[in-house]
């Protein structure tokens, strides 16, 4: 995996005279587990480079148009040779929309080291909500750069997995330091009021005079602002290399920063912090997230700086304590942050990585939107959307239940006449509180796909699927409907699964991602085993008009009728009980299992022509509670299952003898049941579907193959 980071135009990535972006870069960037795949990109004149893989981009002296965006350019051309993964760009929000128009399925993230709104490219909302929908990640230096990104943005940015902090880092000094402290308080920074240089320079000249055996040590400089500091026990050094800096830290007991300005982060007092100062500091910006123990002025004066300061001074004790609490609880070390980073980078191929395994991923957040019919009062409870969420638990996963027929039914209004915009914006909260790892549809027909393609913007690890379960046989119910309600989500989802053999429907797209998935049978739901009684009934056989219909429909037909009034004309002496014909209404539930716990054989038949592997649920109905399960072969069963395990039929006549031969034979009925049984629950059972459809969903490839996936 290359990474490619591409600093801000004039960025010096050099010992030098660096700026503190190429400092934090440098750092990270040397002990990184990438480091061998990193190159830096950036543009200097200083001869001495920071010794990691670098590539100057040279501009000439005199470039028509802007120089900024020729460098960004000469960027593009060399990444287009260079091929990275990811492309890490600091501190320069504008280029993310160049680089992301010209550099396609780029990984972008965008680093932000000062505040987002004062920058080109992300100042108004609409800027910020383009890099949003852009990068991949965006880090911030600090949680109230993060705060500042924010502001203006709907709540649902807020806690969105794009963003993250990643504070900025220093080498931690040894224990030992503190006792090699000498009389200094120091100021590092550039020396003008934005820093609060005024306040310390009025400050420093009453401290110094009043204790004239300290010192004050100040580093840096500033050509527009003039601000003087006349006395012999203070040291304007100008400015220092970065190496001279930490050793002047190492030596000084008291150091200052006492800004005016909202600082982003502050590398002053991370420094200080980290080498052993007591550090007083103003809660401005980020300043308070650099240290974990500090003054913080409660006012920002000279009056309340030099008060502080004589308070460290005098108290001997409370500021070697200050010291020592520095040192030990400093943790934003650059092996810490560069952890942090490269956690990042292994996100986007985490998937990948972690779920290519011979087991199956551990622990996932499921959302699993579907239709649970809260609202029909438990009547079709017993359905095939439950038997796969208690699969999903069983495999020990997270798994939230999200009814989108209830909730469209619940939400519908006058602005809203179908409930879709309501059940749309209700998943969109749902995904920002609950976080899943896979979204797996069910027939989920009022979600959109343009809300899937949000969804998948906002939560780029986020796997998504969905499962099918009804006939897609072109001469069955509702062919071309069922077809477009597949095809809806294809291509938003990773993985597609249908009760029927993905191998008959040429309508689907030529790939690898549509998978057959049986009816699974669930021990909490085929509780019954017929074959270990005497049963009144030969045969049982249920229909309905629509399961959310429940009665029948006057004047409506189908062609299971006719086949079932035949099968009663040839087959004399068997008792059948038959629901959903003439005026007897079809049965659900508690009724429905009460009504099959008295027979030995279930025909399964759906309405159309037989086609590859299809069955509606009522096959684990049947052969899951122990009846013995009569099936049109041309649905291909005889794929996973024998004549001793289920009973296959060519025609009327041919299932009307079976039928006959079956009824008399006890011995026979019980035999086929049992192993029908025994083999449907033990490889077509709920927990073993669930695991198929999460690792498909994640591209695991397992060895030891399912029954069903050929």
């Amino acid at each position: 995996m290359k990474i490619a980071i591409l600093l801000p135009y004039k960025e010096n990535f050099s010992p030098d005279y660096p700026g503190a972006v190429s400092l934090f870069v440098y750092e990270t960037s040397k002990i990184s587990k990438f480091k061998k795949n990193i190159t830096v990109f950036g543009n200097t004149r200083l001869k001495k480079k920071f010794p990691i893989k670098y590539k100057n981009i040279e501009i000439r002296n005199k470039v028509f148009g802007s120089q900024t965006r020729f460098y960004v350019n000469k960027f593009i051309e060399l990444e287009k040779i260079n091929c990275s993964s990811i492309v890490e760009v600091h501190n320069r929000p504008s280029y993310i929309k160049i680089l992301s128009s010209n550099l396609k399925n780029k990984i972008l993230t965008l680093f932000f080291h000062n505040d987002p709104l004062s920058m080109e490219g992300s100042k108004t909302i609409n800027e910020r909500k383009e890099i949003l929908k852009t990068c991949y990640k965006i880090i911030f230096n600090s949680n109230w750069s993060k705060k500042r990104f924010l502001e203006g943005l709907e709540n649902k940015f807020v806690n969105s997995n794009k963003l993250l902090i990643c504070h900025q880092s220093a080498k931690k000094g040894n224990i030992s330091l503190i006792s090699r402290k000498k009389k200094w308080v120091t100021f590092v920074g550039k020396l003008n009021k934005a820093k609060g240089y005024d306040i310390f320079a009025k400050s420093i000249r009453i401290v110094l005079k009043n204790n004239p055996d300290w010192r004050a040590k100040i580093i840096g400089d500033e050509k527009r602002e003039k601000i003087l500091l006349n006395h012999k026990n203070a040291d304007i050094l100008g400015f220092q290399k970065h190496n001279k800096v930490i050793n002047i830290f190492k030596k000084t007991s008291i150091a200052v920063a006492c800004s005016r300005w909202e600082e982003p982060f502050g590398r002053t007092s991370l420094e200080a912090s980290a080498n052993g100062c007591a550090v007083i500091i103003t809660d401005k910006g980020g300043l308070s997230e650099t240290v974990t123990n500090a003054k913080i002025l409660k006012k920002l004066n000279a009056k309340e700086l030099q008060k502080t300061i004589n308070f460290l001074i005098k108290n001997n004790g409370q500021r070697k304590n200050l010291q020592k609490l520095s040192i030990k609880n400093f943790y934003l070390t650059h092996k810490f942050v560069s952890k942090n980073i490269d956690r990042y980078r292994l996100e986007k191929l985490s998937f990948v990585k972690t779920f290519n395994l011979k087991s199956s991923p551990k622990n996932l957040r499921i959302l699993h939107i579907t239709n649970f019919n809260e609202r029909l009062d438990g009547r079709l409870f017993f359905n095939t959307g439950r038997r796969i969420n208690n699969g999903f638990i069983r495999l020990g996963h997270s798994v939230l239940g999200f009814s989108d027929r209830d909730i469209q039914k619940y939400y519908k209004s006058f602005n809203d006449i179908k409930g879709a915009k309501s059940l749309n914006d209700k998943l969109k909260k749902t995904c920002y509180n609950y976080k899943p790892d896979l979204i797996m549809l069910g027939h989920a027909d009022l979600i959109s796909a343009d809300q899937i393609q949000e969804l998948r913007d906002d939560y780029p690890n986020v796997r998504f699927g969905q499962w099918f379960l009804d006939p897609l046989n072109k001469k069955g119910p509702d062919y071309e409907r069922n077809k477009l309600r597949l095809l809806d989500k294809i291509n938003k989802v990773d993985a597609t699964f249908t009760t029927t053999s993905p191998k008959v429907l040429g309508f689907l797209p030529k790939n690898d991602r549509n998978f057959f998935i049986p009816n699974p049978s669930d021990p909490s739901f085929e509780t019954l085993n017929n074959f270990n009684k005497s049963c009144n009934v030969d045969v049982f056989f249920a229909l309905s008009h629509g399961v959310h219909r429940g009665v029948l429909k006057s004047g409506k037909t189908d062609d299971r009728i006719n086949f079932i009034e035949k099968l009663r004309e040839l087959t004399t002496d068997v008792k059948f009980d038959v629901y959903g014909l003439g005026k007897v209404q079809p049965i659900w539930a508690d009724h429905y299992f009460k009504t099959i716990s008295n027979a030995k054989m279930g025909l399964n038949l759906s309405r159309g022509d037989a086609i590859k592997y299809y069955s509606s649920d009522r096959i684990t109905q049947i052969i899951g509670n122990g009846l013995v399960c009569l099936i049109d072969e041309k649905t291909q069963y005889r794929d996973f299952f024998s004549d001793r395990e289920m009973v296959f039929y060519k025609s009327i006549s041919d299932l009307s003898e079976k039928i006959l031969r079956i009824s008399k034979d006890e011995k026979l009925r019980k035999s086929i049941a049992k192993k029908g049984k025994e083999k449907y629950t033990k490889y077509f059972n709920s927990k073993l579907v669930a695991q198929f459809i999460i690792e498909k969903t994640l591209g695991i490839e397992k060895k030891n193959k399912y029954l069903w996936h050929n």
